[in-house]
């Protein structure tokens, strides 16, 4: 039956409304899947690079530490005195308070060989004192005289760390390695919380293309692309994630990797899987790959309106007009939310640099405090060390107008030559002075231990006949010369005859031998005939301005005498002897011709 014009036109016009409702709605999907993503990729670059920053900042905070530590030589000793367990137990004590100030996870000494020698977790279970740590790369690339920093899963700990590492250098040489942990766990939760108040995912991954960081438990420690027998050999080789399995993450389509656009990509398995698009960045400097990945949920929820908006329009223009206005209503609240959002981050950004600022303002001023310490304490240290020459230039100057008087001229030329000398110790006295303002060590030299001696008690003879103090000097054995600062080191033994001549003032019988001994170490031994030390006193008496003279001294010498040998990579000791009377020992480590030092 042949159809009429009217059902003609009806079905004509049926078609045109079919294939136009067909045009809008394509149109409308092309368009709105389109900007869309676009507007999606705008959001995910800012999100991406938000994330990338706070992540930057917090790795910055840390990348320093370990350069730090290293130039204290606290370390060095501990590596050349494994052996001293006092030394390694203040140093495990050490390394767990910077870890409590810079809120690290752990802090290891590692010596040449990789083996962890002391931690800031030595009372811990998982303590890693006596771990084997050559085969990790920041460990070989500290040995090799760089700074290193990695990420690996603790062999000890079982939890995800980053690694900042930096050589532990003693005269030129690399002893071992300082490593500073930061766990990924702390990190993962900030950039989780930042994550969250966006609206998106992310993950974190390495060279490897291994996810070691996510908001996303599931989604952790999972492989974007194939795992090869050789990308598992080598991850088994380097033990960056322990004995934790890494598995490969169900992804379609496959990893396209480091690209210049989003990407799409479907993650997860069944009703499960998710659509999201990925926007990575690369650290370089870390070593890592960031990747936002923005649920397209919402997208697909809003692309399924607009058709249903862009067919409802379609037929009712009055609707239409309506359903635009809402819409322009609902995304100006949805800019609203995301410039709400920026000001938020934007303020938090602001808080947390104000935050370095502060932070930076006070490690200043700590730094300047104690430049100031130290000044004060070397002020005091001068006045002490001057009382004692200027004292003998005025015995010597009283004696030589005697001798004056009498017609003594050679006795007199040879005072004045001794006082010419003293003049001299005072003005080197007054220059080691300026030294330690500038942080200098002084200037070192071939020093004869006799002769040292000979003039430290050119300074103090006077005091010793007035305190009629009977001396002998012995040697034993042929001494070499030292390479020292020999002012510091006759500094020194002043300071050690003038303590052992007060000791004895209430003694009877006044005897100070004095014994140079050759061996390995060396030792000046100075042994009075007074009362001697009490046990409890044989530490306190180094600590500065500790005194246990009647005198009015500032308790200082004993301390600065400690430093000084100190410095010289030697030991004071102390003991009381058996007839009674105090010996100290100077002990001085042999000089030998490999070491750059002079030997006799």
């Amino acid at each position: 039956m042949a159809l009429s014009a009217y059902n003609l036109r009806r079905l004509r016009y049926t078609l045109l409304a079919l294939i136009g409702l067909i045009g809008v709605l394509y149109l409308t999907w092309v368009w709105q899947l389109y900007s869309g993503m676009r507007e999606l990729g705008d959001g995910s670059k800012k999100q991406l690079s938000e994330l990338v920053h706070l992540l930057d900042s917090v790795l910055s905070r840390f990348e320093t530490i370990p350069h730090v530590l290293s130039t204290n030589p606290v370390l060095a000793e501990a590596l050349l005195n494994q052996q001293d367990k006092e030394r390694i137990t203040a140093l495990n004590l050490y390394l767990e308070e910077i870890r409590h100030v810079t809120e690290a996870s752990d802090i290891y000494l590692i010596d040449a060989l990789g083996i962890a020698v002391a931690a800031s977790n030595w009372q811990e279970d998982y303590s890693f004192i006596g771990q084997d740590y050559s085969f990790r790369p920041y460990f070989t690339d500290a040995i090799a005289g760089r700074q290193g920093n990695y990420y690996a899963v603790g062999t000890a700990s079982d939890r995800r760390g980053y690694y900042f590492s930096f050589p532990v250098l003693h005269r030129g040489s690399v002893l071992g390695a300082i490593v500073v942990k930061l766990d990924v766990a702390d990190l993962e939760e900030q950039a989780a919380g930042v994550a969250k108040a966006g609206g998106y995912d992310f993950i974190i991954t390495d060279p490897d293309d291994i996810v070691f960081a996510s908001n996303r438990d599931d989604w952790r420690l999972n492989s974007l692309t194939q795992i090869t027998n050789n990308k598992r050999n080598a991850l088994n080789a380097t033990k960056r994630y322990a004995k934790r399995a890494v598995k490969e993450l169900a992804l379609q389509p496959a990893y396209q990797g480091a690209t210049a656009t989003p990407g799409r990509y479907r993650i997860g398995q069944g009703s499960a899987a998710q659509d999201f698009l990925e926007t990575a960045e690369d650290m370089v400097k870390a070593g890592w790959r960031v990747h936002v990945l923005t649920p397209l949920a919402p997208l697909y929820d809003a692309l399924r309106q607009a058709l249903l908006l862009a067919a409802t329009c379609y037929g009712l223009l009055l609707l239409f007009t309506l359903l635009q206005r809402e819409r322009r209503l609902s995304l100006e609240r949805m800019q609203a939310s995301r410039d709400e959002l920026e000001l938020r981050v934007r303020e938090r950004t602001a808080a947390l640099e104000a935050a370095n600022t502060e932070l930076k303002d006070t490690q200043d001023e700590l730094i300047q405090a104690a430049k100031l310490t130290v000044v004060g304490t070397l002020s005091a240290s001068i006045n002490h060390e001057l009382n004692q020459p200027l004292a003998a230039i005025r015995s010597y100057t009283q004696n030589t107008q005697t001798l004056l008087e009498r017609d003594m001229t050679d006795r007199a030329r040879a005072n004045l030559g001794i006082i010419l000398e003293l003049t001299d110790r005072l003005a080197d006295i007054v220059a080691q002075f300026k030294s330690f303002t500038r942080k200098s060590h002084g200037k070192d030299s071939a020093v004869d231990l006799s002769e040292c001696l000979t003039q430290a008690l050119t300074i103090v003879q006077p005091e010793l006949d007035k305190q009629r103090v009977s001396l002998k000097v012995a040697q034993h054995g042929h001494l070499p010369s030292l390479w020292c600062d020999g002012t510091r080191l006759q500094q020194v033994l002043v300071n050690l005859i003038s303590n052992a001549v007060n000791a004895m003032s209430q003694s009877k019988g006044k005897q100070l031998n004095i014994s140079l001994i050759d061996g390995d170490p060396l030792i000046i031994r100075i042994q009075d005939s007074g009362p001697g030390v009490r046990e409890s006193l044989m530490e306190k008496i180094f600590e500065p301005y500790y005194t246990t003279s009647e005198r009015q001294g500032l308790g200082l010498g004993l301390s600065i005498s400690r430093k000084i040998v100190e410095s010289m990579q030697g030991q004071i000791r102390l003991a009381n002897a058996a007839e009674g009377g105090a010996i100290f020992d100077i002990c001085l480590p042999r000089p030998s011709n490999d070491k750059g030092q002079y030997e006799s």
